[in-house]
């Protein structure tokens, strides 16, 4: 194998697991040192460059930085990162004076943005302190789109909502509320803007045709519907007995909200099941501690109706098998009918798009979805942006945000008159955390604490009112602990193989047997060479240059290494050291490099 090319960002980036696993790419272990150091509004600072709302998604994230957490490799259980956002967002100081300043004297380009939600008030956010004009539409009469209508307050308390929001919104954006947009044709033709950003969601719930549907239409709700109908009051009640068909995590968001206004029997169906189960781990868990009954293996066959009145559902009881292609199908054992009244539908959302002309520029495809570039989010009519839910469906909020930087960075470089395709690059620092032989500037003992289980409001109390936020978050205790856990996979492990002696004191040292010095192979070969088998292929092997007095080289498992350092402590010569790694990642007008004194080794 060919020497391990260090200097490229992406080498120990990819070593970071959760800050690669996380869309917007948030420097997780960082931001975590932060908090267990009592610098919350660092914390939070350090956040919200790359995510933007971290107060929000304390809450909400999905956590696609957890299940790859490098604690998994020696436990069960990942650092409750996302819940470690919150607490910096909770106990901040006033941010105002630290967030980015807008210039007086606008560089005279207009943005339209349409849709409130998370990506069009990113691109905002990106787009405002480089002297852009943003526009933005919104059919409602506050912004957040679907982060307001359709996560329940008991989740997500408005506060929070206005509070981050707000923090973009008073930029000096130029906001059109109770002002839908009919007609995409009709704002470019009449209205000069620069470039169009929509990020108006997937806004059109799924319909589950099936016979009893269309007459028993008044007690059978779309489910984002119908929180969005609770959110703004229009509906206050439910029947005693409620089935949600469906199981993602919006079904979670009906069911415990159907719990708050009425429901006593409340039941989420599902057709398959909870392997297959959409819903986040930690959602189901909170529904069925609300008590909450989840059934699984029914297949919806009919609504039925009693003198016109909706009085239960039959459903299939079914088992699924593979096919010789390994598709699941279904086989009938037997049905049932469940009673209910009132049934909510949460299979899924659809984007909708009436209100883009099909003779304007923009291609659609079979699904009736714009064609979006993946890398520059541009449509096919230049100057035409998407991104969030309204590119290629429902994702999570953290998605809509990383559209919305990475689309911010495609309309400065359509307004400049640059090539949008050619990315920015990024960039990285690697420092030296040494501070004595055996001493280091971070936290490198193994903590062998569990998780931290979040506290919840009683049942009783939290039932009083819709508004009563759950999840208590954590306690000081809980935080120092969880901190604790954090094995800082941004402190790599950099070696110079010209000062290697081959004394292999630090194979003898290394508690997971990721270290092997050996001659060099293909990698198929070298991979089954080391101390310890390399068996995930995901994750790189670091090979060095030869090492000076065998030509032999210096192997490291990425994937085993916890970067305890001790490698470093025990190597006599200094040929391992424990270096801080910080992505640095382009924005929008930004720079990806800033060379400092301090820095070791900048490459952008």
């Amino acid at each position: 194998m060919q020497p391990t090319d260090a200097s490229n960002p992406n080498y120990y980036h990819k070593v970071v697991d959760c800050q690669w696993g996380c869309p917007a790419h948030t420097p997780v272990p960082e931001y975590i040192r932060l908090i267990g150091q009592g610098r919350f509004t660092e914390s939070y600072m350090l956040n919200r460059e790359s995510n933007v709302f971290p107060g929000i998604l304390g809450r909400t994230c999905d956590r696609p930085c957890e299940p790859v957490c490098r604690r998994v490799r020696v436990e069960d259980e990942p650092v409750a990162i996302c819940r470690l956002k919150r607490v910096a967002s909770d106990l901040r100081g006033d941010v105002t004076d630290l967030l980015p300043t807008v210039p007086e004297q606008k560089n005279g380009k207009r943005i339209a943005l349409i849709g409130a939600g998370p990506a069009s008030l990113t691109v905002a956010n990106d787009l405002m302190p480089l002297g852009y004009g943003c526009v933005l539409f919104e059919k409602m009469d506050r912004p957040g789109g679907l982060m307001r209508t359709n996560i329940p307050s008991f989740r997500l308390p408005g506060s929070v909502l206005d509070d981050e929001i707000g923090m973009i919104v008073d930029m000096g954006v130029e906001v059109h509320y109770n002002h839908p947009i009919d007609s995409l044709k009709e704002l470019l033709d009449e209205a000069e803007f620069d470039a169009v950003f929509i990020g108006t969601g997937a806004p059109r719930g799924k319909e589950l045709s099936i016979p009893g549907r269309e007459e028993g239409g008044s007690n059978i709700h779309i489910g984002i519907d119908w929180l969005e109908s609770v959110h703004f009051e229009h509906i206050d009640s439910i029947g005693e007995q409620v089935l949600i068909i469906g199981v993602g995590n919006t079904a979670m968001d009906c069911c415990r909200t159907a719990k708050r206004i009425g429901g006593k029997n409340v039941r989420v169906v599902a057709r398959k099941g909870r392997t297959h189960f959409k819903a986040s781990p930690w959602e189901l868990d909170d529904a069925e501690e609300e008590l909450v009954e989840i059934v699984e293996n029914h297949s919806p066959s009919r609504f039925v109706l009693e003198n016109g009145q909706l009085v239960g559902v039959e459903f299939d009881i079914v088992e699924w098998a593979p096919d010789e292609n390994g598709r699941l199908l279904s086989t009938k054992l037997d049905s049932t009918v469940i009673p209910c009244d009132d049934v909510i539908l949460a299979i899924g959302q659809d984007n909708a798009f009436p209100w883009i002309e099909r003779d304007i520029g923009i291609e659609f495809n079979e699904w009736e979805m714009p064609t979006v570039d993946r890398t520059t989010f541009q449509t096919t009519r230049e100057g035409v942006f998407v991104g969030g839910d309204a590119a290629w469906g429902p994702e999570n909020i953290i998605w809509a945000v990383e559209h919305g930087h990475q689309a911010a960075i495609s309309i400065h470089a359509l307004c400049e008159g640059d090539p949008i395709e050619e990315r920015p690059s990024y960039g990285m620092n690697l420092v030296s955390q040494k501070m004595g032989l055996h001493s280091w500037s971070y936290g490198s003992a193994y903590d062998e604490s569990g998780r931290s289980k979040m506290q919840h409001v009683e049942l009783v109390e939290r039932f009083k009112a819709l508004e009563v936020e759950v999840e208590l978050g954590f306690d000081a205790e809980q935080t120092a602990v969880e901190v604790a856990r954090c094995l800082n996979c941004d402190v790599q492990t950099d070696f110079t193989s010209g000062l290697c002696i081959e004394c292999d004191a630090c194979i003898d040292v290394c508690p997971v047997y990721c270290l092997t010095m050996t001659a060099n192979a293909e990698e198929e070969d070298l991979r089954l060479d080391l101390t310890a088998p390399a068996e995930n292929t995901d994750q790189d092997l670091y090979v060095s240059a030869n090492l000076p007095q065998t030509a032999r080289v210096m192997v490291k498992d990425e994937d085993l290494c916890v970067h305890c350092g001790l490698c470093a402590e025990r190597c006599p010569t200094a040929a391992w050291d424990m270096q801080k790694f910080e992505l640095l990642i382009p924005y929008a007008g930004k720079p990806t490099w800033i060379e400092t004194p301090e820095t070791a080794l900048t490459t952008s």
